[in-house]
């Protein structure tokens, strides 16, 4: 596997958990708006090195998650924003042009300030 992407999460919101056991989780780089700053992993900004897509692994501090289904705008708004939201469902069709699917096999994945957020391809 190459990697085309590496960041890592600097802080969270008091409220970014929250929406873990709803099977989804929103990131956003540290100049997060002050009304979404709450409910996000704050990441560092970087930007990927080749296209986002279906059929690479999105990998949680070692942990790899099929990536099933990427949203339009999503690699966009990681690059430039670190703003991605990542669904757990393992959706084929994305349900938010922001959003990046993984099929996490019903198992939440643990993610918490200092976690390793890694985008590999085959």
């Amino acid at each position: 596997m190459t990697e085309i992407y590496r960041t890592t999460v600097v802080g969270a919101g008091d409220d970014a958990t929250a929406f873990l056991p709803e099977g989804m989780f929103v990131t956003f780089g540290e100049n997060a708006p002050a009304a979404l700053r709450g409910f996000c992993f704050l990441i560092d900004v970087t930007a990927s090195t080749d296209t986002i897509a279906a059929g690479q692994r999105l990998v949680i501090d070692g942990r790899p998650l099929p990536i099933t289904a990427v949203g339009e705008v999503a690699q966009q708004n990681l690059d430039s924003l670190g703003h991605v939201t990542v669904n757990l469902d393992g959706a084929s069709v994305p349900k938010m042009h922001g959003a990046i699917h993984v099929d996490a096999g019903g198992d939440i994945p643990t993610v918490q300030v200092g976690s390793r957020i890694v985008i590999e391809k085959p």
